[in-house]
């Protein structure tokens, strides 16, 4: 089952986005319920301390946390999701809110696709699959999308396909640029690992008329 998970970030409608298949369970992180409306979904469970929820209004149950606790809303949200079942979670609103929310999102996808779960990243124009070994990636990608795969930890055996410059069971040391701003050539994208974990991530184009905000989409 797939659950969308809503979060802080900014959303921007791209034709990526509108592809998504709709989720069976929407769960929202807090102030992420404000892009439920632009999404036209209905959400099932809304989650948090509701410390940056002012003026939304959402037609949801709420599981309300203190403000002192040891999990973000993010993954407070994603805890409900799994007990309900959902063995897919889609973060969206992912990117362009605070740095240390979106890296603890992006490391915290690691986690939990250690633990058997697939989780992909969203904010509309921007995206990440997190990558491990034994695990391989395949995602269909427009031509001209940028691409990178941004190690984590040191990387063993790194191969990319369906991209400007592949790469066959290259070694990339944690932080490298090496792999960062690659380009699809179209069709589907491969990358695999042999040792260590990576995020994959794709920048795409918005769609007419939408662009980069902190506000749900009209």
């Amino acid at each position: 089952m797939t659950a969308w998970i809503l979060v802080g970030g900014r959303l921007v409608r791209t034709p990526a986005l509108e592809a998504l298949p709709r989720p069976a369970l929407v769960v929202a992180a807090d102030g992420g319920a404000r892009h439920a409306a632009a999404l036209g979904v209905r959400v099932d469970a809304w989650v948090g301390d509701f410390d940056s929820s002012q003026g939304v209004h959402v037609d949801a149950p709420r599981e309300v946390h203190p403000a002192a606790k040891d999990q973000t809303d993010a993954e407070l949200a994603a805890r409900v999701a799994l007990a309900r079942g959902a063995r897919e979670l889609v973060f969206v609103g992912a990117f362009g809110g605070r740095f240390d929310h979106a890296a603890a999102l992006m490391l915290g996808g690691l986690r939990l696709v250690r633990e058997g779960h697939a989780v992909t990243l969203t904010s509309g124009d921007e995206w990440a699959w997190p990558l491990l070994p034994g695990a391989p990636l395949v995602r269909s990608l427009e031509a001209g999308v940028t691409l990178s795969v941004l190690a984590v930890a040191d990387l063993r055996g790194l191969t990319l396909r369906g991209v400007r410059w592949p790469l066959e069971g290259a070694d990339v040391p944690l932080g490298s640029g090496w792999t960062v701003s690659n380009e699809v050539v179209g069709g589907p994208v491969m990358a695999a690992l042999a040792g260590g974990q990576a995020l994959v991530t794709a920048l795409t184009p918005a769609a007419p008329g939408n662009h980069p905000q902190d506000e749900p989409v009209p």
